[in-house]
Formats: C-alpha cells, structure tokens, sequence
C-alpha cells in the first residue's frame, strides 16, 4: 500500500460562514493524502495515483465558495474518490490562514479522514 501525499497547497478563496468572507475571500492552505493498493512493482504513471489530478480537483472545487470547511472537506474527498478504485483512504486538512476573528493571530481549519472497501 502506499499514500501520495499534496501537502501545504495555496488557494485564495471565498469560503466561509459569514457574508464578508465571501466577498473579501482569504488564503487557504489544503494538504491530502490519499491511501491506494498498488501493484508489486510500480513502474508507470498508471499504477499510482498522479498526483496532478488530485491537485487539478482540489483546486477546481476550490473555485466555487462554500460555507463550511466541512463541506468542502467531504465533496473533494468524494471527488478524489471517484477517480479511482484503489484508493482505500484519505485524509485531508483544510486550514484558513487568516480567520476574521478579532485578536486572533493563527488559523482554524477542519481535518477529514474516509476509508473505503478495497
């Protein structure tokens, strides 16, 4: 088994609860790992899982706003999912860099973690 992992990947986007969030937007940061059974020997682009299309989903969906972390967090895992059977696991950490909280410096953000039969 082996896990390709996209860490610490940078989005500005307009996702958030509040009204002003989708108008100001923020700075994203989005690592994923995603878990798949391989075969003995990998040796083509075609026994693993590429990289680039996991990062083309990730930031498509990020294009479009959502109000919650959460949501967004389950429909690129679902869409990452549908690209390939082998995949059994993956876990992904949204973090918003710059909240709109007052006296607040760091981030917040939402981890998610599914497993699949495979």
């Amino acid at each position: 088994m082996f896990t390709v992992h996209l860490d610490k990947m940078k989005f500005f986007a307009h996702h958030g609860w509040h009204d002003e969030e989708g108008i100001t937007g923020t700075e994203f940061e989005v690592s994923v790992s995603v878990t798949f059974n391989a075969p003995e020997n990998i040796s083509t682009l075609h026994d693993t899982i590429n990289y680039v299309t996991v990062f083309d989903i990730v930031k498509e969906r990020f294009l479009r706003p959502a109000r919650l972390l959460e949501t967004l967090a389950q429909e690129i895992t679902e869409s990452i999912h549908k690209t390939d059977e082998r995949i059994t696991a993956i876990n992904i950490n949204i973090n918003k860099l710059n909240p709109p909280l007052s006296n607040f410096t760091g981030s917040v953000g939402v981890s998610y973690k599914k497993s699949f039969p495979g």
